[in-house]
């Protein structure tokens, strides 16, 4: 029998990165929900996922109700936006895994790093909704628009962060399981490296003039 799959709710996933996330997600045979502060606006973005795949494995609600809906729930916003969704979604987010996928950039200095008083934005959500949330944080120093493209192959690795190593673990077998190449990186605290590695990866797009730079963990891993 084959394994069920857990139900994914992606807050944000209007933007570039979410809809990339939901994409791969859905092909990969997850049933994803759509997570927007408009539940008419998640859904019409649900219809047009279903319409792309052919899948009809993806629904639309606003954010409190998606987290709830959801086994794991994936946040894709700005980091200006952050805060308010986890307030929203707090209760909701109990006993769960949020995968954190926010990046502390300030306008208009994204080339420089800018982290918040907290260390991460991932250890801010962490310390915001305490240890019944199972904060992991991920997808950082990937490029948007090459997760939307379902046709590129992501060939970059995934920096993978949390104080719970079994969630972790969950985490990294979801990346595994959509095509890409994850990596333990330690507890929540070492998210400011991944984090400020998207600044880096910016000014490199814009100093050589690469569409979408990425980083790759070299060495090859002692069979344990």
């Amino acid at each position: 029998m084959d394994k069920k799959l857990s139900t994914l709710a992606i807050l944000g996933a209007t933007g570039a990165l979410g809809k990339g996330l939901a994409l791969r997600c859905t092909n990969a045979g997850y049933p994803v929900i759509i997570g927007s502060r408009s539940a008419e606006k998640a859904q019409k973005s649900a219809d047009e996922l279903n319409e792309q795949t052919g899948l009809n494995k993806v629904s639309g609600l606003d954010n409190r109700s998606a987290a709830a809906a959801a086994e794991i729930v994936i946040l894709t916003v700005p980091f200006s936006n952050q805060r308010d969704i986890l307030e929203v979604t707090r209760e909701e987010l109990q006993g769960k895994i949020l995968v954190d996928a926010t990046v502390p950039l300030m306008p208009p200095k994204v080339r420089t790093v800018q982290l918040p008083p907290e260390g991460s934005a991932a250890k801010a959500a962490q310390e915001f909704l305490g240890e019944g949330v199972r904060v992991v944080s991920a997808f950082q120093n990937v490029a948007a628009d090459h997760m939307r493209d379902t046709e590129h192959e992501i060939d970059c690795d995934i920096l993978v962060c949390g104080n719970d190593s079994d969630a972790r673990e969950v985490v990294v077998q979801l990346i595994q399981s959509i095509g890409m190449r994850a990596w333990h990186a330690g507890r929540i605290a070492n998210s400011a490296g991944t984090e400020a590695l998207t600044s880096l990866l910016i000014f490199i797009n814009q100093r050589y003039k690469i569409d979408g730079a990425g980083f790759r963990i070299t060495g090859t891993p002692a069979r344990t």
